[in-house]
């Protein structure tokens, strides 16, 4: 055994277990998954597709990745899946391959209003390929009127929609109808929202997109991976040869194993039940901070943002900080108009999927707004706010019991 390397998970095991994880983006795969990850599939070279393989002895694996592509496509009402990307940034890369391959215009957020790094930051390879104009916010909400008259003054090629920071339900048919009128593409990253629509508690982007993506760790609960969906015949071709051969070689059989258990799991009564506490606790803790005076985004989904700027007079990097100390872990964010710079910003990124998963409940999350309001004020001590993060998350699964 590499002691030094187990050690340290050992480690990370007892944080998880130890803390309240926040981050938005963050959740607890269950054993089986976390099973199947480790398995024996790991040592398999399966380049290519199902039947379609570049390497021998793939019936078994090609078994598996069929039934994960058949299990998705049931849970979104799709008509084809791409299973294989490794991640949401290489699924939205493949989709805009398939969608623009020579280029073209594409109309996102203001990226400091909630987009993704793929939505045409600077920083990503999404702006070096393709040419990003973007769409902001009016008081930290989607204006679709005003989306309609960006698209109408820029005449994009593709508009895309899903956030990483929005904490409101999309109206993907009023983003479809602007596409129609346009005479562009619609392309959704449902990362974020992909457990909710799954579960029915959040429009589904498919019946209206062109080209839907989402990961499968955040709310969805599966293992780190991406996935795209389509019910265009044509654009299915074109998303398979832009993941495998254009941006990724062999799949990673193992994570598609877990893939397919996250699949069946979020199809069940159990999930649907999960996702609807997920918002109820968002909300309950939102409630809470606002109602001792905290500046709070409006919650309709899975997070909020928390504007510790106004309402504690310390940036976003400090209440993250901050808050790790005593076991609560958080995310700075950006929030919209924010005059600081993304490695400072003006609040927090709040989310409940993983604590829901461990069995939070509204009181729970309630108790989580009270101690951040407290703790961040400096009106309790750390040792205070240490006893009281152990006392919540004493009643709650272990991670390993998930």
């Amino acid at each position: 055994m590499d002691k030094e390397i187990f050690d340290l998970i050992n480690k990370e095991n007892i944080r998880q277990n130890e803390g309240i994880e926040l981050i938005a983006s963050e959740n607890y795969a269950s054993k089986d998954i976390r099973q199947a990850c480790g398995s024996i599939l790991t040592n398999k070279y399966a380049e290519g597709y199902p039947f379609k393989r570049y390497y021998g002895g793939c019936e078994f694996v090609d078994d598996i990745e069929n039934i994960a592509i058949e299990r998705v496509k049931a849970l979104f009402n799709a008509k084809f899946a791409n299973v294989q990307p490794h991640s949401g940034s290489q699924a939205n890369a493949a989709a805009y391959r398939a969608l623009l391959p020579d280029g073209g215009k594409i109309l996102s957020l203001v990226l400091n209003d909630g987009g993704h790094l793929t939505h045409g930051s600077p920083v990503s390879f999404s702006s070096h390929f393709y040419n990003f104009v973007h769409y902001p916010l009016n008081n930290g909400k989607l204006d679709y009127e005003l989306l309609r008259k960006v698209a109408l003054e820029e005449k994009p090629n593709l508009i895309l929609a899903g956030f990483s920071a929005y904490p409101y339900i999309i109206d993907f048919k009023r983003i479809k109808d602007i596409c129609d009128e346009v005479g562009c593409l619609f392309m959704v990253d449902m990362a974020h929202i992909a457990g909710l629509v799954a579960a029915g508690v959040h429009p589904n982007p498919v019946e209206y997109a062109d080209v839907v993506t989402s990961t499968t760790h955040k709310t969805l609960r599966g293992p780190r991976g991406g996935i795209i969906l389509t019910n265009n015949e044509e654009l299915a071709k074109r998303i398979n040869s832009a993941i495998f051969p254009f941006y990724q070689g062999g799949p990673l059989e193992h994570i598609i194993a877990g893939k397919a258990i996250c699949f069946k799991e979020a199809s069940s009564p159990e999930f649907k039940k999960y996702a609807q506490s997920l918002v109820e606790n968002t909300k309950a803790c939102r409630d809470k901070l606002q109602s001792l005076g905290a500046k709070v985004s409006e919650t309709e989904v899975h997070l909020f943002l928390l504007n510790v700027l106004d309402t504690f007079g310390i940036t976003g990097l400090d209440a993250q900080k901050r808050l790790e100390e005593i076991g609560v872990t958080t995310n700075k964010n950006m929030i919209p108009g924010d005059s600081l710079k993304p490695n400072k910003t003006s609040g927090l990124r709040i989310g409940f999927a993983a604590v829901t998963t461990r069995g939070c409940t509204k009181k729970d999350a309630e108790d989580i707004g009270e101690l951040i309001y407290l703790y961040l004020s400096n009106s309790i001590s750390p040792e205070e706010a240490k006893k009281k993060v152990k006392s919540i998350v004493s009643k709650w699964k272990p991670i390993e019991e998930i």
